[in-house]
């Protein structure tokens, strides 16, 4: 895997093999047609569990809130469950490593900024705290679970924890190994163009670029106002609102994975805990950040029961609807609008979904909204090339800024654009997105 030349993470192999077909990975990549789907891996691993929901999926237990514990919730970037599960499972020995997301200790010669590690320690855990939206793999990591005998846990995205299952399925070694997954809410994943385009409109080079924050957190601040913050070779830093970035605005999918378009998984149905922000009040005014976690393993069910016991978490029950709420729009894109995109015509192998390919039943907003997305996806890496090659960051912040109006106009009806789209019956007072 590598990244293309659109910062997004690609396969790379002989001619004859991109072209042809690789049963293996027919059975273990998680958009195969072929591959087992969300439901079918779920009813293997979690054949037992107490509740089942149609969008929430299989789980023992649904909760909201954050740690108590240490530093665990100052230094993430929502409630702090995420390290403190992982860190719990090392302390215990159920297993003698992380799979998860790290800085990379020199990205000028590695040619990315994050990459994904195994730690063995707290202090090694800690620093892959916070989310990373920037595009990783999970070969290297495997490899080296394969090459060292233990138990592990690995954290990611939904595709990547069903990766993670299809591999096992397929792999003994894996399968032996591989003792918990960590599932991680996702709306959609990032290129590498998207740092690129943070500094730039910093007024910074990327290669200058030692680390970057996506979520720098301030108690006085609501959680859902992201402040992104790049640290530079020298040691000097510069933060901004990514509501004032000209591609800040998540909903709109600037940058995001073409694969992302054909995603209908939220919260990582076939992970054996996942984690997501609460964005719903109370929680997402709360700057200090608060998780919301669907348990679907006993033995994972067991570990946060007793941290909470212990007043180390701070978490209480809730229902499927309310992790439904929490994550409304995610579940429109990657349902409602996962089946409208299913209609348009496409070339080559159709993907397999749990939703049906129809369009009956839309507004022509939200119709047009997801038309929005898919572009403002699609030009956002093209127009950002053009602009790479005349060296001329104006032309697509330019560009980022016209196309976001555009679509808040439609979405939100906002400024004269909403206006417009009004009169045309493309935008309502819906708010939604």
């Amino acid at each position: 895997m590598e990244l293309d030349r659109y910062g997004q993470m690609k396969p790379k192999g002989p001619r004859t093999w991109l072209r042809g077909r690789d049963e293996d990975l027919a059975r273990t990549c998680p958009f195969s047609p072929v591959a087992r789907d969300e439901e079918q891996l779920a009813a293997e691993y979690f054949a037992g569990a107490k509740n089942q929901d149609l969008l929430v999926g299989r789980y023992e237990a649904a909760l909201v809130g954050h740690v108590e514990e240490g530093e665990y919730r100052s230094n993430g970037s929502s409630g702090g469950m995420v390290t403190w599960v992982a860190a719990e499972l090392l302390r215990l020995g159920l297993v003698d490593g992380v799979a998860h997301v790290k800085q990379s200790d020199d990205p000028q010669s590695e040619g990315r900024l994050f990459h994904y590690s195994l730690s063995r320690n707290l202090q090694e855990l800690q620093a892959g705290a916070k989310s990373r939206y920037y595009p990783v793999e999970l070969s290297g990591v495997l490899q080296s679970i394969r090459g060292a005998p233990g138990r592990y846990a690995v954290v990611g995205i939904p595709c990547f924890i069903k990766a993670v299952r299809l591999a096992c399925a397929d792999d003994p070694i894996l399968k032996e190994r591989i003792a918990f997954t960590l599932g991680l809410f996702c709306g959609h994943m990032k290129s590498a163009r998207m740092a690129e385009s943070f500094a730039w409109q910093m007024g910074e080079d990327i290669r200058h670029v030692k680390r970057l924050d996506y979520r720098i957190k301030s108690p006085d601040r609501p959680a859902n106002w992201y402040r992104a913050q790049l640290t530079l070779e020298n040691g000097e830093t510069c933060a901004q609102d990514w509501w004032h970035l000209a591609d800040g605005d998540w909903g709109a999918g600037f940058f995001q994975n073409s694969a992302c378009n054909f995603c209908d998984d939220v919260v990582a149905e076939t992970a054996d805990i996942a984690f997501g922000d609460a964005w719903k009040e109370p929680y997402s005014s709360d700057g200090r950040g608060t998780n919301v976690v669907i348990v679907r393993s006993k033995a994972l069910l067991d570990v946060v029961e007793a941290g909470i016991d212990q007043k180390r978490l701070a978490l209480s029950s809730v229902d499927a609807d309310f992790v439904i709420a929490t994550q409304a729009a995610g579940f429109r894109q990657r349902r409602e609008g996962l089946s409208f995109r299913l209609t348009w015509p496409r070339n080559g192998m159709r993907p397999r979904k749990r939703v049906s390919a129809r369009s009956d039943g839309l507004s022509r907003q939200r119709k047009a909204v997801y038309i929005m997305r898919y572009g403002i996806s699609h030009w956002s890496h093209r127009v950002f090339s053009i602009a790479q090659f005349l060296h001329s960051p104006r032309l697509y912040i330019l560009w980022a800024r016209a196309a976001l109006a555009c679509y808040q106009g439609v979405a939100y009806s906002r400024g004269p654009i909403g206006r417009i789209a009004r009169s045309l019956g493309l935008a309502g007072s819906e708010g939604r997105t």
